[in-house]
This record gives structure tokens, sequence and C-alpha cells, in this order.
């Protein structure tokens, strides 16, 4: 089964949706915005995707509490999922990682990284 080309991600800041759509483009990704959790974990289950990418400050989603619910479930635990938080958020990090995301970045990094994470995911680095 060929792997997914599909990103699905809960992001509002305008910088980092333009940023996430640009880049996924050119690594050959196509990216679904969602607005609810119930919209992402419905889709993470139907499309598979080859990641997630949360926004730990997105304020119409509980973020920590939907990283459970996608690694928790059997049909959506092996997704990736990235997030990021801003930088002096370090206990809202924490429960990200404890709740079981795979990568947990400050927003800088997460903006320098993003052409990596694709790579990687895409399996072309």
């Amino acid at each position: 089964m060929p792997k997914s080309k599909k990103v699905l991600a809960a992001v509002e800041d305008l910088f980092f949706v333009v940023k996430i759509n640009d880049l996924a483009r050119r690594a050959g990704l196509e990216v679904e915005f969602l607005k609810t959790e119930d919209d992402i974990v419905e889709q993470a289950e139907l499309q598979q995707p080859l990641l997630v990418i949360l926004d730990l400050n997105n304020n119409r989603i509980e973020p920590v509490g939907l990283i459970s619910r996608l690694k928790g479930a059997a049909a959506t635990k092996g997704i990736s999922i990235i997030s990021f938080v801003a930088h002096v958020q370090a206990e809202l990090k924490q429960q990200a990682q404890e709740a079981g995301a795979n990568m947990v970045l400050a927003r800088s990094a997460f903006s320098a990284s993003l052409p990596q994470i694709f790579k990687r995911h895409t399996g072309s680095l």
C-alpha cells in the first residue's frame, strides 16, 4: 500500500497556514486544515494521513486531549503527530509529550524544521 500523501492540520495562525501549505506542496503533499477535534479524529481514521500537525495554542481545540484521543485509538495510534507551541510554555509542551505527540517544537524551531520534517515523513531524507 503506498504511503499517504495527506497531512491533516489544526492550525489557525495565518503565517503557519501559508508556510505549511507552501512547503507541503513542494514536498508533493496535500494539506487539509480542520477546525474541530471531531473532524480531525474522523478524517484521521478515514484518510490515515502521513502526519497530523497541531498548534498547541489553537483555541478551537483542546490539543492535549486530541493527542490522547488519536494515540489511544487503534485506527490512529500509528499516525505521527507533530505539534508546536510558544517556547515559554514548557508545561504545555510536557503535557503534549506525555499525551503521545511524536514531536513537540517551539514555534520558531517548527518553522525552521518544517522542510526536514516533510522530507523525513515522505522518505526523501
